[in-house]
C-alpha cells in the first residue's frame, strides 16, 4: 500500500453517511420538529441525537473538501467544475422530481393539506407553482429538495473553491505543521468569529441556498478545512498519535457543552461567548476524534470498501423517502415503541440496499444517482492491477 492510498477517507465517507441515515430515522421519533412524526415519541433519544448533530454535517462537508483536494489536481479547473455539475446536478434534479415528492405528499397529507391521490399531487407538484406554506417544507416555492440540500451546497462550495485552490494549497502547507493545542485553537478561531458576527444576524438554517448565510459560513468553513488538511502525512500522523487525547477532550467538551446550553444565559454577553466557545469546541474536537481514530483503524484495504464507495451515494439519495413512507404507513398499525422503529429502520436499510443494487446494474439509471457509466471490460494491465494514489476515491462515483 502506498502512502497516498487513503482507505480511511473512503471508509469514513461511507460511515458518515451511515450515521446520517440513522439520524434521519431517529428524527421520526425524537421530540423535535420534522416532516412527519411517530406517535411513539422517545425523549431518551435527545442526548444521543444532540451528540451527533453537532458534528455530523460539518464532518461530511469536511470529508467532501478533503476528497476535492485529491481529485482537483488530476483535472483542469473547468473540467473538474463540469464533472461536479454533472455528478451533483443531475441527481439533484432527478431526486427533486422523482425521489423527494413522496415525502412532500405524505407531509402535506399529515398536515391536513392535500386530500387527493399521490398521482394528483405529483401533477400539481411538477407544475412548480407555490403551495400554501404549511403544506410541506419548501411549499412556498412549489418544489423541494428536502434532504438533498447537501448536493447544491456542495456544488456551490466546490465551484467557489476551484479558483482559490492555488492559495489554499499554499495555506495547507502551513496547516500541516499544526500540532498539540494549536490543532484545536487555530481552526476554532474562525468558527468563533462566525458565531460572534454571523450567527446573531442570520440565526436560522433554512437549507434554501440563497439566504442561508450562517449555514454557508459554517459548512463552507468545514469544507475548506477538509481541503486544507489534504495530503500532509505529518498532520495525519499527528492526528492519529493524539487520538486518546482527543477522545478525552471530546468527553469533557461534550459534557461541558450539555451543561453550558442549560446553565449559561445567552442573553448575557459574557455567558453567550462562553456558551458559543463550548459549542464550537465540542464540534471541532469530535471531528478530530473521528478523523484520528479512522486514520488509525481504517487506513487499510477492506473488502467492503469497493461496494460502499459505489453504493453510498444512491443510499443517501434514496434513504429518507423510504424512512418517511415506511414510517407513515407503519404508524397506522400501532406496532408499539419497539417494533415500529425496527420496522422503519429495517425497511429503510432493506429498501435502500435493494434499489441501489438494481440501480448499479442498470446503465441508464447510474448517472441519475451520481454513478459513473459502466466501462467496457479492458485488458488487465499493470496500471489496472495497481491503481494510482487514492484511485478508489476517484472511481467511486461519490459526491466528493
Amino acid at each position: 500500500m502506498t502512502q497516498d492510498r487513503r482507505h480511511d477517507i473512503d471508509a469514513l465517507r461511507a460511515l458518515a453517511f451511515g450515521v446520517l441515515i440513522l439520524y434521519h430515522v431517529g428524527m421520526f421519533y425524537v421530540p423535535w420538529d420534522w416532516h412527519l412524526k411517530s406517535d411513539y415519541s422517545a425523549s431518551w433519544l435527545e442526548p444521543v441525537m444532540l451528540f451527533s448533530n453537532q458534528w455530523r454535517m460539518p464532518l461530511i462537508f469536511l470529508i467532501s473538501g478533503l476528497a476535492v483536494h485529491f481529485l482537483l489536481p488530476k483535472m483542469t479547473g473547468a473540467g473538474f467544475a463540469w464533472s461536479r455539475i454533472k455528478r451533483l446536478g443531475l441527481p439533484l434534479l432527478f431526486g427533486m422530481a422523482v425521489i423527494v415528492p413522496p415525502q412532500a405528499y405524505l407531509e402535506s397529507v399529515s398536515n391536513g393539506g392535500f386530500e387527493g391521490s399521490y398521482g394528483a399531487f405529483l401533477l400539481r407538484y411538477l407544475q412548480l407553482q407555490p403551495w400554501p406554506e404549511s403544506e410541506f417544507s419548501g411549499a412556498d416555492i412549489g418544489i423541494t429538495w428536502n434532504h438533498l440540500w447537501y448536493l447544491p451546497y456542495l456544488l456551490f462550495y466546490t465551484l467557489l473553491l476551484i479558483p482559490a485552490a492555488g492559495l489554499l494549497d499554499r495555506l495547507s502547507q502551513r496547516c500541516a505543521r499544526l500540532h498539540g493545542l494549536w490543532l484545536v485553537l487555530v481552526p476554532l478561531l474562525p468558527l468563533m468569529l462566525i458565531g460572534e458576527f454571523v450567527f446573531p444576524r442570520f440565526p436560522y438554517i433554512s437549507h434554501s441556498l440563497s439566504d442561508d448565510v450562517y449555514a454557508h459560513a459554517m459548512y463552507g468553513s468545514f469544507f475548506v478545512y477538509g481541503y486544507l488538511i489534504g495530503r500532509s502525512p505529518l498532520l495525519w500522523r499527528t492526528l492519529a498519535r493524539g487520538r486518546w487525547v482527543w477522545s478525552g477532550l471530546g468527553a469533557v467538551s461534550f459534557a461541558s457543552f450539555l451543561v453550558g446550553i442549560e446553565v449559561l444565559d445567552a442573553a448575557q454577553p459574557a455567558e453567550s461567548m462562553a456558551q458559543m466557545f463550548l459549542i464550537y469546541l465540542n464540534r471541532w474536537v469530535w471531528i478530530l476524534v473521528v478523523l484520528a481514530w479512522s486514520h488509525q483503524l481504517l487506513n487499510r484495504p477492506m473488502r467492503w470498501l469497493g461496494w460502499a464507495n459505489e453504493s453510498v451515494y444512491p443510499w443517501y439519495i434514496l434513504h429518507q423517502s423510504f424512512t418517511v413512507v415506511i414510517g407513515y404507513h407503519a404508524a397506522k398499525y400501532a406496532l408499539g415503541p419497539v417494533i415500529e422503529p425496527l420496522v422503519v429502520l429495517g425497511g429503510t436499510v432493506a429498501g435502500s440496499w435493494a434499489l441501489t443494487e438494481a440501480i448499479r446494474r442498470v446503465g441508464w439509471a447510474r448517472p441519475l444517482f451520481g454513478l459513473k457509466a459502466r466501462r467496457r471490460p479492458q485488458r488487465r494491465t499493470r496500471d489496472a492491477l495497481h491503481p494510482g494514489p487514492n484511485e478508489q476515491a476517484i472511481q467511486s462515483g461519490l459526491p466528493d
